[in-house]
């Protein structure tokens, strides 16, 4: 762990940005720089438990992938005893995701400004920001950004993680920063026992950008985008076969067909939402959904951590699913039966498919049902309802594999990037 100096808190006028602004995590202007952005922005104003009463009207959900709301997680960790420890997470350990990497190296303070608030909030006394290790850029970055904010304020802790899917999953994380392997515990509540035996509140960084915000203009000018129950902007990863991937910054509720269309996205026979952690959607089911879980669960998904992948249809679908199957069960922690058994089971499974074996899709159905619910996280559930939602909206070319008659290329839109260790 290092220690890096700070960040300020006093009071100061708000200064608002154009009500109709969308651009408001990635400014289109205006680089990283401190100076910069307290011109944008303007200073952050002295935080108190107020804030927590904003957060709450603002209906900011977290953008970790959980969508829990963020004002409800505060109220938790307000109502314990002792002064709290807020934690930063930045891990990103979705391997198509790009967003908090981007919003870290484009908006770093931001970020900084809502950890500073959360904590003043929480009367924390200890904050703590948490990357991968592997992503050296994205500890420089933020490195030399707490170095050009005053030197007065609360003192925030830069900690780097191991490179596992699973170490940012809130236990997990905490468990590591408390000295342990970055693997996640099983019905550990950290809003009461969590970094050194404290309360503890683990945040997305985007969730903290958005509070950050939210500080200084108020849950009436959060709530000006988006619609009522899903307010505010949220940051998409786009990827596969698009002719300009890359992270945007969208109203939730936005047209996901015109986000297509934005991206440059070519004869899609599928997306996959929400990463690894997601789910299939037939391109047939996208032309009228917005994007915002109420949208996307009348098909059967949901935003996750804002992954979209678009995958065109001259190339094979097994081939991806089967990556990712793998993917799974290399990341498995190994803690408990349907990890060490049924993700593995489950890749098994998937590889028959992809050869051709005429049991495989009954095999994969089982092995699916038979670990949800069932894990010490929720590792096993995002196995399952990946692959389930594979063998709904490609169940039509399992046929085709068992007759030997796909042509299709394995175009390795989903990679499988090997695990690093615990530590």
């Amino acid at each position: 762990m290092t220690r890096t100096a700070a960040v300020p808190t006093r009071p100061a006028a708000r200064r608002r940005p154009t009500p109709t602004e969308t651009a408001r995590l990635l400014p289109a202007s205006g680089g990283p720089t401190y100076r910069e952005h307290l011109d944008r922005v303007g200073p952050l104003p002295a935080a108190g438990p107020g804030l927590i009463q904003e957060v709450l009207e603002s209906g900011l959900r977290g953008r970790g992938g959980a969508g829990f709301p963020t004002g409800r997680k505060m109220v938790a960790v307000r109502g314990r005893r002792g002064p709290a420890v807020v934690v930063a997470n930045g891990t990103e350990g979705e391997p198509l995701s790009a967003k908090d990497r981007v919003l870290l190296a484009r908006n770093p303070h931001l970020v900084l400004d809502g950890l500073v608030a959360v904590g003043a909030a929480l009367r924390g006394d200890r904050i703590i920001i948490a990357v991968e290790r592997a992503r050296q850029d994205t500890v420089a970055a933020l490195r030399h950004a707490l170095v050009e904010r005053p030197d007065h304020g609360p003192v925030i802790e830069l900690v780097q993680t191991p490179s596992r899917y699973i170490a940012g999953q809130e236990t997990a994380l905490v468990r590591w920063i408390n000295g342990g392997e970055a693997r996640p515990v099983f019905g550990n509540r950290i809003y009461e026992r969590g970094v050194a035996g404290r309360p503890t509140l683990v945040d997305n960084v985007e969730t903290l950008a958005h509070v950050g915000l939210i500080a200084r203009f108020g849950a009436g000018w959060f709530r000006l985008i988006g619609p009522p129950a899903e307010p505010g902007s949220m940051l998409v990863t786009v990827t596969g076969g698009v002719d300009r991937p890359g992270v945007y910054e969208v109203p939730i509720g936005s047209s996901l067909t015109q986000l297509l269309g934005q991206v440059g996205a070519r004869r899609v026979q599928a997306l996959l939402v929400g990463g690894y952690f997601g789910t299939w959607v037939g391109g047939e089911r996208i032309a009228a959904v917005p994007l915002s879980a109420e949208g996307l669960a009348t098909v059967g998904s949901r935003p996750g951590c804002g992954v979209i992948v678009a995958l065109p249809d001259d190339v094979c679908a097994w081939a991806e699913v089967a990556t990712v199957a793998e993917f799974y069960s290399a990341h498995s922690a190994g803690q408990c039966g349907p990890c060490v058994f049924g993700l593995e089971d489950i890749a098994r499974a998937v590889r028959g498919v992809l050869a051709g074996d005429p049991e495989a899709e009954a095999a994969a159905r089982h092995w699916t049902a038979m670990v949800k619910g069932r894990g010490a996280c929720h590792l096993p559930d995002g196995a399952a309802g990946f692959v389930e939602s594979a063998l709904d909206v490609f169940g039509g070319e399992i046929a085709d594999h068992r007759l030997g008659r796909c042509q299709r290329p394995h175009h390795g839109y989903l990679p499988s990037p090997a695990p690093g260790d615990w530590r």
